[in-house]
């Protein structure tokens, strides 16, 4: 069996102006990456992979750390590319509804399903019968989620959407799925933001 331990993101500051992929934790935020780091100590984890963004980088890296392993990273675990709308819930059940739908300068969730699911494909197959990590965003997480389990739609979304972190643990068999649990949940409020996706 192939165990992938999914870590999403703990709280990130949107004070901090600049390249999202360099947005960092907020100070509670690093804290709370020690509850991460508590709930892995005895998992036996093999490989820690990770989104490029720093936010989801540092909320595995002390538990990389523990391991004495290096965090891998791949630029197709990357989040959701927001628009110039921003979110709003009117957004969110929009692009849910058609996962094709777009803005003109932002990305379709089938989009980040795609590469997503292609890199995920990949990390079975080359660590088939590990333990895995992979640190990862609450949008890019729930396409990973919708595709295993086609009934997590928005509602589902919209229930996750305060979680940060949030550990879920998929478990293959092979290639196969063979079920999933949800392992870690700290509640931070999410506050919706018109211009940056929170995620």
């Amino acid at each position: 069996m192939t165990y992938i331990y999914f870590v999403r993101h703990c709280q990130s500051d949107h004070t901090k102006s600049g390249d999202e992929q360099f947005r960092p934790l907020t100070k509670e935020g690093l804290e709370d990456s020690h509850a991460v780091l508590h709930y892995l100590k005895d998992k036996n984890i093999d490989v820690f992979i990770s989104s490029p963004y720093k936010r989801s980088y540092d909320t595995i890296a002390k538990a990389a750390e523990y391991y004495h392993l290096q965090i891998k990273t791949d630029e197709r675990l990357r989040e959701r590319k927001s628009g110039k709308n921003g979110n709003t819930f009117e957004l969110f059940k929009k692009r849910w509804a058609d996962k094709n739908y777009a803005e003109s300068d932002g990305e379709s969730l089938y989009s980040v399903q795609k590469r997503n699911i292609e890199a995920l494909k990949e990390i079975i197959e080359i660590y088939r019968d590990k333990n895995i990590v992979i640190g990862t965003h609450g949008t890019a997480l729930s396409t990973i989620l919708n595709y295993y389990n086609p009934a997590f739609g928005c509602d589902s979304f919209m229930r996750i959407i305060d979680y940060m972190p949030y550990i879920v643990k998929i478990e293959f068999d092979g290639a196969q799925y063979a079920g999933m649990s949800e392992e870690l949940i700290i509640k931070k409020e999410y506050k919706l933001h018109t211009a940056h996706d929170k995620n």
